[in-house]
């Protein structure tokens, strides 16, 4: 089978740049889909883009599908002919629709009978008959939230397309999207290239539009250079740039070209907290500030420009004029703010709606309060600090420079409060209390932070669900995800022995009643909680089956929970675990047949005849003993691994011994010594849910 390499090109108006590098890699998914769908084969599938194109390269693709055999079933052998043995009209139809005489068919036997079937030779379409299908499927499932319309036509994509290229080999396969016809005419840099590009052959388009176009197609080569270029302009001004993968993305969605550059600004603007500075001109600009080694903030950026200026200085100068006014004004929001204290402005949370039905953040920060000096007083931390911190948790949000810049709640916090001359601990926690921010940010390193992050996610938790708006679908606008999984990490990653039911009956309490409608608040925030485990787990590629044996208990403490999740996984690489699994199975399934006044409150060893059953009662008996200790300190990882020595005796009560004896009482005796077995086991977790 010959082959071709093809290029695929849209061009368009300047593209969203966040959104540039999803559509790349989805339309090259989407284009490798349905290559694979019709079975026409390839050596490599390459995507790139640009802010004005997205583009695709197929290596070796093959030039038409291989020819195969399709098998046509008709009808069954008894409907095609009749007691004369004549072709029935089920038969002659089913010939006329494969374009076949009844001679020509064929009888298959199957496990249903015989039928009539006819193998046809299917031809195997060419690319050039298939290319409008694939394109217009790809494109279809491209994630476009909001597509728009442009002049008067029908169609929709994510911003004006003005150019199209399919080319195959040195052919123009033809092909139309968006009422653009396939041609082999590409064009370069915006700014720097005034002639279209003829593109010879796919081989060559990268090097022709970097050459010709002054264009780096390739989204990663570019992302590689930007990155090369900022971190080497960040050393020459003397520090290292600020990090930021999302920026970096961004910035390469921005320029098909990069030239970066350093600028400067007034030391003066030092004295703010670099906080602001960082993100207004990260945010605000799409510069990379630069820090020192060690994380102090220096009067340098580095910018990114997507056209080559022979005067830079007038460049740079043109960056600078930007930026200063939005430092000028981050330096006038803190210094406007200080006049106020946080205190002060508690008084005027009463005026800003946390939710209509749940208050002010006045009410909100007065819970949180309260809640979080429940808890530092069971962590062992100052109370009086962590109902302060509590109070003090939402001032922050009247400052001027926090409803400029809202990335920085929290931290203006923590500066404000420095600056009233609250205590660092109560400092440190206006900040800590979003902690963590996003999946995997870090945790609250103090336990006045802890409290507090604790507490204001719970308090959101408790409120959200009690007035019956959880979460749906993807919509979850208080970030409810967020908040369980964070209190879930900070219990379990901090190892605070916390109960969860406790912590939210206690948030609970801080509403008046009439306020939360759901009855069911706790066991819904509950269950939506042990939901996250079972996401957490799942995501560190723990086994579905012991994170539902384990939560077949619902074990309220996070931190129990994941002790046994361990445990479980560590018994659960044991070669007596699949054993065990099956025989609690078993078990569990002969005590779910019977009535609760059976099973009896101890073992009558009186009533003991089978060999097998009074060696299985014994061990039961030295092993509950035995494993009581481990049970009670939390070790339940040795506990199933001390367990795991029954497997051969539950092997041999199962093998001589017959539970439902004729004998009424020695039946409810062997019944409550396998009620005491599985007891054992289901201390931890109910491992008859485990499966090998």
């Amino acid at each position: 089978m010959s082959t071709q390499d093809l290029l695929f090109e849209l061009g368009t108006e300047e593209l969203p740049p966040t959104q540039i590098k999803t559509l790349g890699q989805s339309l090259c998914d989407n284009v490798q889909a349905e290559l694979e769908r019709l079975n026409l084969g390839f050596s490599s599938i390459k995507w790139l883009a640009t802010p004005r194109r997205l583009a695709l390269i197929i290596r070796k693709l093959e030039e038409k599908q291989q020819d195969r055999e399709v098998e046509k079933r008709g009808p069954a052998l008894k409907a095609a002919y009749d007691a004369d043995g004549n072709p029935t009209k089920a038969a002659e139809g089913f010939a006329r629709s494969v374009g076949a005489t009844v001679d020509q068919l064929q009888t298959i036997e199957t496990p249903k009978g015989a039928w009539l079937s006819f193998t046809a030779q299917e031809v195997g379409q060419t690319v050039e008959q298939l290319i409008q299908e694939i394109i217009d499927n790809a494109i279809k499932k491209l994630p476009i939230a909001k597509p728009m319309r442009w002049a008067n036509n029908d169609y929709a994509f994510i911003r004006p397309a003005h150019w199209l290229i399919v080319l195959f080999g040195e052919r123009v396969l033809p092909c139309s999207l968006f009422g653009l016809q396939s041609n082999n005419i590409s064009r370069g840099h915006r700014f720097m290239c005034d002639d279209d590009i003829v593109i010879n052959t796919p081989a060559s388009y990268e090097e022709q539009l970097l050459k010709e176009g002054n264009v780096l197609a390739d989204f990663e080569l570019r992302r590689q250079r930007i990155k090369s270029q900022i971190e080497d302009a960040a050393r020459e001004a003397g520090g290292v740039p600020v990090s930021d993968a999302a920026l970096l993305d961004e910035v390469t969605g921005l320029v098909e070209m990069p030239y970066s550059m350093v600028g400067t600004f007034e030391e003066k603007y030092l004295d703010v907290p670099p906080e602001p500075l960082i993100y207004t001109m990260k945010d605000n600009q799409k510069y990379f500030p630069v820090v020192t080694p060690s994380g102090s903030l220096l009067n340098k950026f580095v910018f990114v420009s997507n056209i080559y200026s022979e005067q830079p200085e007038k460049v740079i100068d043109g960056n600078e004029r930007v930026v200063r006014p939005r430092l000028a004004d981050a330096e006038f929001f803190f210094n406007t703010d200080k006049k106020v204290s946080l205190e002060s402005r508690r008084e005027s949370t009463k005026t800003v709606v946390f939710q209509t039905k749940l208050g002010t953040l006045f009410d909100k920060s007065e819970r949180v309060a309260v809640v979080a000096r429940h808890i530092a007083n069971a962590i062992k931390a100052d109370p009086n600090e962590a109902q302060r911190a509590g109070e003090l948790s939402k001032s922050d949000l009247m400052t001027d420079m926090v409803f400029e810049f809202t990335e920085v709640q929290g931290v203006m916090g923590m500066h404000y409060a420095k600056h009233d001359g609250e205590s660092d601990a109560v400092a440190n926690a206006l900040n800590e209390q979003y902690y963590p921010r996003f999946s995997g940010d870090k945790l609250p390193a103090g336990d006045i932070g802890t409290a507090l992050s604790l507490a204001d996610k719970l308090d959101t938790l408790v409120g959200i669900f009690g007035i019956g708006q959880k979460p749906k679908a993807d919509k979850d606008p208080f970030a409810l995800r967020r908040a369980a999984i964070g209190v879930l990490r900070i219990l379990v990653e901090k190892s605070l022995d916390l109960d969860v039911v406790e912590l939210l009956e206690t948030a609970k309490a801080q509403f008046h009643p009439e306020q939360l409608s759901n009855a069911s608040v706790i066991d819904d925030v509950f269950g939506f909680m042990l939901a996250r485990f079972n996401a957490w787990y799942q995501e560190q590629g723990v086994e579905t089956s012991l994170i539902q044996a384990v939560m077949a208990r619902r074990p309220s403490k996070p931190l129990d929970f994941d002790r046994r999740v361990k445990a479980v996984a560590d018994f659960y690489q044991l070669p007596d675990a699949a054993g065990l699994a099956a025989a609690n199975k078993r078990v569990s399934n002969i005590l779910a047949k019977q009535e609760q006044d059976v099973i009896k409150p101890a073992i009558d060893n009186a009533l003991l005849s089978e060999e097998a059953e009074k060696v299985l009662a014994d061990k039961v008996a030295s092993l509950q003993q035995e494993v009581a200790p481990l049970f009670e300190e939390g070790n339940y990882q040795q506990a199933l691994r001390t367990l795991s020595q029954i497997r051969p005796d539950v092997d041999s009560f199962f093998d001589q011994v017959m539970v439902n004896a004729d004998d009424e009482a020695v039946k409810a005796n062997r019944l409550t010594l396998l009620k005491q077995l599985r007891d054992m086991f289901l201390t931890v977790a109910d491992i008859s849910l485990l499966q090998h």
